[in-house]
């Protein structure tokens, strides 16, 4: 075989190969095997009808299409590791010569990963933010931990913000009951904020027995994001009785003694949750250093691609949430332009991020152990609140563990240039994160 390569610009490239074809050879046998399988021939058994019955019989040409299908692909793999390409993409292949007994000559052009000019990345300076835990957020968690453990009594008055109420709820068009818009003996904490716009302001000031009418939108339905006329009765007004924050709480809600030791040890930590902050945004300021210095050229294609799945996983989630991106744009009082805009940003930045990494983990000739390759799918399951097994299977059955390993990789491959940089807090001073869990997620978020 032999192959030439010509780039077409800096992330795609044309592959033209040659191959003799007596190296054809092993394959035209193969083709001959399995077609041999396929026909009926009367005097032979099925899969021992000799390669001239099948020329007669099939003719020629079935043999040599069967043959090249098999041959161009493994001969393009064998091109790329030639000329040590990446592919991004599917290859459009064309078969430009080939005739019997003579040379097959095909042509793939194909999206490829850049070759990248690294920066000095050795020491790079970042700053990150202090480290700081206030009273106020000690004092939020106590009060967390208070309302784990409280206790709800029925009151005789009106709802006031922070009750727990019983309620029904009926919603109207016209005057007819929306189909699905009625509920009963509902749980809602006054406040909230998470039901029906208005409802809130609605149960304020209600007792047991009494309903108010008021104006909403629906979140979900036929009619979601339409006006509608909402009835809510309550039922039923509780008061939260929280316990005393003393010793007596203390050994109830943990192993401490005291509320002294209690306090320090929610303290410690939150201290813990700042640190690990601290680290992230320290790779993140890392990750945008290195994309600040480096020219990284993005195929338009991967980048089209990769914002129609994007832009498909926030609708969805949004919808989750019981809301339209039109909602949502309102809510951040952006265009839909804008939104693409920026959505693009962070996928160019991601895949950036991406190209960057592969070439300093092979620059750094970083590899992935099997016990890091289990621990990263385990992290995985775990993240996307799957078991395990069934998550590592499910990658194995549909061939994503090179994606896993290639998400290991880069996340070695950041850490340890995050582990090598200068960081410091917004207080000047220096900042370790040597042996920090590597991150292997490369999206930039801008927002």
């Amino acid at each position: 075989m032999k192959s030439t390569v010509e780039t077409l610009n800096p992330t795609r490239a044309k592959l033209t190969i040659e191959v003799p074809f007596e190296d054809l050879k092993p394959t035209l046998d193969a083709a001959y095997r399995e077609i041999a399988k396929q026909v009926n021939v009367p005097g032979f058994r099925r899969g021992k009808v000799p390669p001239a019955v099948i020329d007669r019989q099939v003719g020629r040409g079935a043999v040599l299409d069967q043959a090249i299908n098999e041959a161009v692909p493994a001969y393009y793999v064998e091109a790329l590791k030639e000329h040590d390409l990446t592919p991004l993409a599917q290859p459009e292949i064309e078969v430009t010569k080939f005739e019997d007994n003579d040379v097959l000559e095909f042509t793939a052009e194909v999206d490829v990963q850049p070759e990248i000019t690294l920066p000095d990345y050795s020491g790079l300076a970042v700053e990150v933010d202090d480290v700081v835990v206030t009273d106020a957020e000690v004092e939020s968690q106590l009060q967390s931990l208070r309302e784990r453990f409280a206790t709800l009594n029925e009151v005789d008055r009106a709802a006031a913000e922070g009750d727990f109420v019983s309620i029904d709820l009926v919603a109207r068009r016209d005057g007819e009951v929306v189909e699905g818009g009625e509920v009963s003996g509902f749980s809602y904490r006054v406040g909230r904020g998470d039901m029906l716009p208005g409802i809130d302001e609605a149960l304020i000031g209600l007792s047991a027995g009494e309903d108010k009418t008021f104006v909403s939108q629906l979140l979900g339905g036929e009619l979601e994001g339409q006006d509608v006329d909402v009835t809510v009765t309550v039922g039923s007004v509780k008061e939260q009785d929280l316990p005393e924050l003393d010793e007596e709480f203390a050994q109830t809600a943990s192993e401490f003694d005291t509320v002294e030791e209690l306090t320090a040890d929610v303290r410690s930590r939150l201290e813990q949750g700042k640190v690990a902050e601290q680290a992230a945004q320290a790779r993140d300021a890392v990750l945008e250093k290195l994309l600040d210095l480096t020219d990284v050229p993005v195929p338009d294609g991967l980048v089209a691609e990769q914002l129609q799945g994007r832009r498909a996983e926030v609708e969805q989630q949004l919808s989750w949430a019981g809301m339209s991106l039109q909602d949502y744009l309102d809510n951040q009082s952006q265009t839909e332009d804008e939104f693409d805009a920026e959505l693009e940003k962070q996928v160019r930045d991601g895949v950036a991020a991406q190209f960057i990494l592969d070439t300093i983990a092979k620059k750094e000739q970083i590899g992935v152990e099997q016990e890091e390759l289990s621990e990263h799918l385990w992290r995985r399951a775990q993240q996307s609140g799957q078991d395990p097994n069934e998550f590592v299977k499910h990658m194995v059955e549909h061939n994503h563990i090179p994606e896993m390993v290639a998400e290991v990789v880069r996340g070695k491959a950041l850490a340890s240039v995050v582990e090598g940089a200068t960081i410091t807090d917004a207080s000047g001073r220096r900042v370790e994160l040597a042996g920090s869990e590597p991150d292997a997620d490369t999206d930039t978020d801008t927002e």
